[in-house]
């Protein structure tokens, strides 16, 4: 039985809303070429791409990319690349699906219901082929023996495939993950500031900036049609130009 946590991580993913890029019946046609390198070199694969996952930071490695009980505990500080082709080598399966889940809980895709088939059709025959062996080691008929080995060779022929696709799926996301179909996706713009009554001064977000302006804010020359600012060039006439302070003059008496 998982533990608690990998379960709640199960539930969350049926919540993802994105998709891989490219699904599992059409990876081999998308990137022919990496199909045939994961077929045929597939624990490579498997170390190039986890490797990819991590942004090529081997300091982030966790051992099955900490979804086993074993993560943590196998020395991955110590030496991770040995570490990581010792999973791939002899967990494959295990490797693949690890970095399948990374890529899943980082960018939060969810397999359509096509690969899911696909995927359990894999397992339910790689499981069919594996009872088989066994019953008829134990019952010892030679026809049953033989239909043993080829239910046995056709699950490997269907595991193997899917594994590739597989990680040409992965690989096909992580190309989209950098840019290598066209330009990055154009990032999240940063949160505007809204003027507030206590400040000031408003924030000036989103206007160009002011030119030929002093710093007070305030055009160095008037408009058109206005007097020229400050005093005017006649000054006011001085006191002494006004009536004496004998103003008005002192009466005339009889004499």
């Amino acid at each position: 039985m998982a533990p608690k946590y990998d379960m709640e991580k199960m539930e969350l993913r049926k919540n993802f809303r994105n998709v891989w890029h490219t699904d599992l019946s059409h990876s081999i046609q998308n990137d022919t070429p990496y199909c045939c390198f994961a077929l045929w070199c597939a624990p490579c694969a498997s170390y190039l791409l986890r490797k990819r996952a991590l942004y090529n930071d081997m300091s982030r490695y966790i051992c099955c990319a900490g979804y086993m009980p074993c993560s943590g505990r196998c020395g991955e500080t110590k030496c991770p690349q040995l570490c990581l082709a010792t999973e791939v080598f002899c967990c494959f399966g295990t490797s693949v699906a690890s970095t399948r889940f990374l890529l899943q809980d980082e960018f939060q895709i969810q397999t359509t219901q096509c690969d899911n088939c696909i995927i359990g059709f894999m397992v339910c025959l790689s499981q069919v082929a594996c009872i088989f062996s066994i019953v008829a080691c134990i019952v010892g008929i030679d026809e049953l023996s033989e239909a043993s080995q080829l239910l046995s060779c056709l699950a490997d022929m269907v595991y193997c495939t899917v594994c590739a696709c597989m990680q040409t799926q992965h690989k096909v996301e992580m190309d989209k993950r950098d840019g290598k179909f066209g330009p990055q996706p154009m990032a999240v713009p940063p949160p505007q500031q809204m003027s507030r009554f206590d400040q000031a001064i408003p924030p000036t977000v989103g206007y160009p900036p002011q030119q030929g302006y002093p710093p007070s804010g305030y055009p160095q020359h008037p408009p058109q049609g206005y007097p020229p600012m400050g005093y005017p060039q006649n000054p006011r006439p001085a006191y002494s130009q006004y009536p004496p302070a004998a103003y008005p003059p002192p009466p005339t008496y009889p004499k």
